[in-house]
């Protein structure tokens, strides 16, 4: 039975990392206001950035999609580990030594699945960098320096060497703790006629890190003409690996990514190497595959989809790189930022040219770049012979259907004219026709489109959707946004954001000043945690344990991260016009059903029981009063 993480260790691994330095690593974060950062959610697709992070806090809050947590859920969510290997990982990124109770720590028992086969991959990175000095990989050696590498480059990008024999990694991890079984289900191994042996033998190996900076596989290069594998031999789909969600160099360019705005997506492992070390530090391929969906939703996350971003792709000049080229057109679409293609002349790719030319010729060709809708529509018409009334025709009919596909409107009609300059087409009638068809096939694809419904649904009420009640509600379904709730609303996220502000005063407040049963319930949890005037490191995470369930712990944590409603810092007085607003409506609310009650007295002949109840709404209208004359001076 696996060891319990101790209790202590585990609340030192939750303060000692901080959430947005965690967050930081997957996605581009930027000022919110009030302290808080916000970002597109790596959980769901969306175009404008709903995902908040509370530094302060250590919570994160989804308004589109509703996930949140802290930092222990947010890794558990994205990179799919258990409780228990997401606090390891974590400790080790803290430098702090964990206890389990039950039985006390065996090393390699009690890990969880993936972090085992993470720490197999950084033992096998360490052994093939090793490898790489021996004499045997002389042939690794001289491939690196016919294209311009040193060994300080080499060490810099982690690369290495595998030996060519059957199973020298296999038995490095064996004398290091690892079972068969996990060296196959790694990729590392495969199995052989008399037990695993080494996938990888007398290659240049390339460790493949994930955005987190975590080796997850490799890839292998090979150097002898009796080596009958491929050229390039990647790592299998693991539990760890799927080359359609990893793009090498990713940890090394993310932040110059997210700081520039900009990504270069080259062709392999040694074009990464050469745009580096030649300055453009933004450079990552994918490992194997085509450029697609999970490559995009990885950069759009450091890139913020804002407009003003760019992806440049660099593919060789032959055919094979043009058609991977408007391969890349056909994902365009699924970027806001701007799109470019860089070929170099002569088809060299970046390596070549590196070494050719130098680093110069390197950072000139990404400057050189051309717009993707561009080359699309140049790759198009040469194919025709444009001296034909025919051939001009055919271009067109080829060319309209891509220039329509052009989300931005105004950019779709430069390109339909710049199509019909293309084609060599001079007559104005023949111009607008053109432009008009493009206009309408592009409203066509619109109102066929399967998100038409979610974008006609998406001009309806704005805001997120609030968790349902704990409760069974009958009648209306509760809105907890609506303008008579949006002042309890505002008011718990200051008890809970900025307790300073609220205190001692929140504390006299009673759950049943709130209308909303679920806001009611979150002022009973931070009454359970010793109220507002209690606050302390611990505050939020006390609170969280009042919760009675998983609905009304998310409504803390969206609380938590939500901004205020005010343009300037709040401050003592913001937070006095708040309490002073729910207690008005909680008296008025009062008044209102004590008016009820002496009507009913009055009718049932109780004349002195309804001059006892109109005696209490006299008060409560007095001290209304002076509410609305004195504000929070009169709480």
């Amino acid at each position: 039975m696996a060891g319990r993480i101790n209790d202590d260790d585990v609340k030192a691994v939750r303060d000692a990392v901080p959430i947005d330095a965690v967050v930081s690593e997957y996605l581009q974060l930027r000022n919110a206001g009030g302290g808080n950062l916000k970002g597109l959610c790596p959980f769901h697709d969306e175009k404008s950035p709903s995902f908040h992070v509370s530094p302060a806090k250590g919570l994160y809050h989804c308004f589109g999609c509703q996930e949140g947590g802290d930092t222990v859920d947010f890794i558990m969510k994205i990179d799919h580990l258990s409780f228990a290997e997401t606090i390891e990982r974590l400790a080790a990124q803290a430098g702090i030594t964990l206890r389990y109770e039950e039985g006390g720590y065996t090393p390699g028992r009690q890990q969880g699945e993936r972090t085992r086969l993470v720490e197999a991959h950084k033992a096998a990175a360490q052994f093939y960098t090793e490898q790489l000095d021996g004499p045997e990989a002389e042939i690794a050696r001289r491939f690196l320096a016919e294209r311009g590498f040193e060994q300080a480059h080499a060490q810099h990008f982690g690369i290495g060497y595998s030996p060519a024999g059957w199973d020298h990694l296999t038995r490095f991890l064996r004398g290091r703790g690892f079972s068969d079984k996990e060296l196959v289900l790694s990729g590392l191994a495969q199995e052989g006629r008399r037990g695993p042996i080494d996938r990888f033998r007398g290659r240049l190996m390339w460790p493949i890190r994930d955005i987190s900076g975590e080796v997850v596989g490799f890839g292998a290069r090979k150097l002898r003409d009796d080596d009958n594998g491929p050229k390039y031999l990647n790592t299998p789909e693991t539990p760890l690996y799927r080359k359609s969600q990893v793009l090498y160099g990713i940890d090394l360019a993310k932040k110059e990514i997210a700081k520039t705005n900009r990504a270069v997506v080259v062709e392999g492992y040694t074009d990464v190497m050469a745009c580096h070390l030649a300055g453009v530090t933004t450079a990552i391929a994918t490992c194997g595959t085509a450029f697609g969906e999970g490559h995009i939703k990885i950069l759009r996350r450091l890139l913020m989809d804002n407009s003003g971003s760019e992806v440049v792709f660099t593919f060789d000049g032959d055919a094979a790189g043009q058609k991977a080229a408007l391969r890349a057109f056909e994902d365009d679409q699924k970027f806001a930022a701007e799109t470019s293609i860089a070929i170099s002349p002569g088809g060299m790719d970046p390596c070549d040219l590196r070494l050719a030319e130098g680093d110069h010729a390197v950072a000139t060709l990404v400057e050189s770049r051309t717009p993707l809708f561009a080359f699309a529509l140049r790759s198009i018409v040469t194919r025709y012979n444009l001296d034909t009334e025919e051939g001009r025709i055919a271009a067109v009919e080829e060319a309209v259907p891509v220039v329509a596909a052009i989300k931005d409107r105004g950019l779709r009609d430069r390109y339909a004219i710049r199509l019909v300059g293309l084609v060599g087409i001079t007559s104005q009638a023949e111009e607008q026709a053109i432009v008009r068809r493009v206009r309408g096939l592009a409203r066509s694809r619109d109102d066929r489109s399967p998100q038409a419904p979610a974008r006609a649904a998406a001009r309806g009420p704005a805001g997120p959707t609030a968790p349902a009640p704990t409760t069974q509600q009958r009648g209306p379904a509760l809105n907890l946004r609506s303008p008579a709730r949006m002042v309890e609303r505002e008011l718990l996220k200051l008890a809970l954001q900025r307790p300073d502000l609220v205190a001692p005063t929140f504390d006299a407040y009673g759950a049943d000043e709130f209308t909303a049963p679920p806001y009611a319930v979150v002022r009973q949890c931070i009454q359970e945690a010793g109220g507002v005037s209690a606050a302390d490191a611990d505050y939020t995470a006390r609170i969280m344990d009042a919760a009675p369930d998983d609905t009304i712990r998310s409504m803390i944590t969206e609380l938590s991260v939500e901004p205020l409603h005010t343009r300037r810092d709040p401050d003592p007085a913001y937070a006095g016009e708040q309490l002073v607003r729910v207690r008005m409506a909680a008296v008025d609310a009062r008044i209102a059903s004590l008016e009820g009650a002496a009507r009913r007295c009055e009718l049932l002949g109780d004349h002195e029981g309804a001059a006892a109840v109109h005696k209490e709404a006299w008060v409560l209208q007095q001290y209304g009063q002076t509410l609305r004359e004195r504000g929070a001076a009169a709480l």
